[in-house]
């Protein structure tokens, strides 16, 4: 017979946990619901968010379309729910390009030393004297709107910041003990990289990519609300907040509900991103 007093101790360790930090437990449940949506949008989104009805132009929120209609009849809600793919899609790759590029750079810059250190910190601080939105436009007025384009854009404002923090970690390993003895023993640059400095560096990155994510996903909407997104029938939640800005006198619902949308992950992957760096700031 299985003995289940650790398994109830466990769970009421766990309630009490979630009863104490109600604020982390919904924040989670929020991620879960927007995971749903990225993943299977037509379970959630019910209807079609590209075929609308005339005679259901411009209707308030209600139990039949719970974030109203927009200018032709579209459900607005279905909108947002088919909008979080391609949203948080370009968020999570302009995020993996800022902590790969800046992870580099910064392995660069503090193994290696001298003149690199000194190149590559420059770059990072003229990047840094140039306002975030600033920086951004001129890279899409170069390249071009579009989702790969968005996701450059952002990741070049975010870059500065991996580096800084590789750098720093780079240089607290390469003293250590174990790596110094590995390369009094002979061992190649890259083979240190590899086996000794690199995986001390995956923790602090990862905790600065899911902290800085909401920060990318504001980011990447306000360049869609710029009209540097996707052209139609392609949704981006930063385009849908757009669309709706000429109705607000009179359908205040197109753009203020997918903008909530938008500012409740944000601050809902902050919350939970802030509560797992600390728990791993901990052990």
């Amino acid at each position: 017979m299985i003995d289940k007093s650790p398994i109830a101790a466990r769970a009421r360790r766990v309630a009490g946990a979630a009863a104490r930090r109600p604020g982390l437990v919904l924040s989670a449940l929020v991620l879960l619901l927007i995971m749903g949506w990225v993943l299977v949008p037509d379970w959630f989104g019910g209807q079609s968010p590209t075929v609308g009805v005339a005679q259901q132009r411009l209707e308030p929120p209600s139990s039949r379309h719970l974030f109203g209609t927009d200018q032709l009849g579209r459900d607005v809600y279905a909108r947002v729910v088919h909008a979080a793919g391609l949203s948080l899609g370009t968020a999570l790759a302009a995020t993996a390009i800022a902590s790969a590029a800046g992870v580099l750079l910064g392995l660069a810059a503090g193994y290696f030393g001298r003149t690199a250190d000194v190149v590559i910190s420059r770059i990072v601080d003229i990047t840094l004297s140039i306002p975030s939105v600033l920086l951004s436009l001129l890279i899409i007025s170069a390249l071009g709107g579009g989702t790969l384009h968005i996701a450059v854009a952002v990741a070049v404002t975010s870059i500065a910041g991996f580096s800084r923090l590789t750098r720093a970690e780079v240089l607290r390993i390469r003293t250590a003990v174990h790596v110094e003895a590995a390369a009094l023993g002979g061992a190649r640059w890259w083979r240190i990289l590899a086996r000794y400095v690199a995986p001390a560096v995956v923790g602090p990155v990862l905790g600065l990519a899911a902290l800085d994510f909401g920060l990318v996903v504001l980011a990447v909407s306000a360049l869609s609300f710029l009209g540097y997104g996707p052209p139609p029938p392609a949704q981006e939640w930063g385009a849908l907040v757009a669309s709706g800005r000429n109705y607000l006198a009179t359908a205040w619902w197109l753009s203020t509900l997918p903008g909530l949308t938008v500012a409740v992950v944000v601050l809902a992957a902050n919350r939970l991103s802030r509560a797992l760096e600390t728990e791993r700031s901990r052990a």
